[in-house]
């Protein structure tokens, strides 16, 4: 059992805002850009999420830690962000099915966390400042020092950072005589993506970031999948010239989140940094060709150019933001290859979206 006790903790802003709060996790420090994610619940998937990558999580949700953590709800075999902020931090855990709490989970994660900050306060200013860089410490208390640390930290615009959580070697995930085989390019693909193929009758082999379409070739997949993934979709210039042979050499081809900005971005699309990322579980996207609604789990820091989609000759526009009119899903026009921006697996999040998978299977064999 650890032996926590709440020790005192900075939380630094690019801009020099300062939060004090307590330790939590490892005692220590680290950076990365800070973003927050609404969700009520699903804190460990979250944090084992490969798209967080390189990003300070701050959780709105008052309680963390209160269900405790269990090893089979993880997205990837390691906690993936890069640290921690909360408001009530709770190492107590009232759930039978965890094995252990948070706390234990952290330090043997070696996640470095604060507690006891105002996330409500904190959150307002992310919104109106916008993404920036930020540091947390439990080991160094003094500002200026903190400062010169936190002016080390590169920007997430122009960051790659896939070939950092990629696999590092090709596996197989589901029942080798299933009906269909497809290629995955795991940029950073979370499990329950995997394990939805597996339940529609789909053998998968994961495939490292950089391996070419030769390569996936040659196992003869049905189709193809661009996985979700961290950082800059545009610094990515060996994972574009794999999705474009892809669809040069016209295979049904299906991306989610960091596969839809590669798919954008291979019919001529810009992508850009958004000021604020959408990050939560219940984000309302309206299915146009299908003209219905539904909830939406996402997470993501990068979007499409609506204007670039609009006037583009090749895709079409099938999916948008309730919220804010950013472009949700796209898919191309004379081509078997289609993505959106959120995540249809969920995990956590509800499963309105989650048909998108049989409409992959569907174009598999049609």
């Amino acid at each position: 059992m650890s032996n926590y006790t709440k020790l005192p903790a900075i939380l630094l802003l690019e801009d020099g805002t300062v939060y004090p709060g307590k330790a939590a996790g490892k005692i220590g420090t680290t950076t990365g850009e800070i973003c927050f994610n609404t969700g009520m619940t699903g804190y460990q998937e979250i944090f084992t999420d490969p798209s967080y990558f390189g990003q300070i999580m701050v959780t709105t949700n008052a309680h963390i830690g209160n269900y405790g953590t269990s090893g089979e709800e993880i997205e990837s075999n390691q906690i993936q962000i890069a640290g921690l902020v909360c408001k009530n931090y709770s190492t107590p855990y009232s759930r039978k099915i965890a094995d252990a709490s948070i706390q234990n989970y952290f330090e043997q994660g070696n996640l470095i966390g604060i507690s006891d900050v105002d996330t409500r306060s904190l959150v307002r200013h992310i919104r109106d400042k916008g993404a920036m860089n930020a540091i947390i410490s439990s080991e160094v208390l003094d500002i200026e020092k903190l400062k010169e640390k936190l002016a080390e930290v590169p920007s997430m615009d122009g960051l790659e950072l896939s070939t950092k959580v990629t696999t590092e070697r090709a596996y197989y995930f589901g029942n080798e005589n299933a009906q269909y085989r497809v290629a995955v390019l795991d940029l950073g693909v979370k499990k329950n993506i995997l394990r939805n193929f597996s339940d529609r009758n789909v053998y998968v082999k994961v495939f490292p970031a950089k391996t070419t379409f030769e390569e996936m070739e040659r196992w003869t997949p049905d189709g193809y999948f661009i996985s979700n993934g961290p950082g800059d979709p545009a610094a990515m210039p060996y994972a574009l010239e794999t999705v474009k042979e892809i669809l040069k050499a016209d295979k049904p081809m299906f991306g989610i989140c960091l596969g839809h900005q590669l798919l954008a971005l291979a019919n001529g699309i810009r992508t850009q940094k958004m000021f604020n990322g959408h990050r939560g579980i219940n984000h309302p996207v309206k299915n146009i060709i299908a003209d219905r609604c539904e909830i939406t789990s996402q997470n993501h820091g990068f979007g499409v150019v609506a204007e670039d989609v609009q006037n583009s000759d090749t895709v079409e526009i099938t999916h948008v933001n309730l919220n804010d009119k950013s472009i949700e899903g796209i898919r191309m026009k004379n081509k078997k290859a289609f993505s959106v921006q959120y995540h249809p697996e969920s995990s956590p999040g509800p499963h309105d979206s989650r048909y998108l998978f049989d409409d992959f299977t569907a174009m598999l064999t049609a």
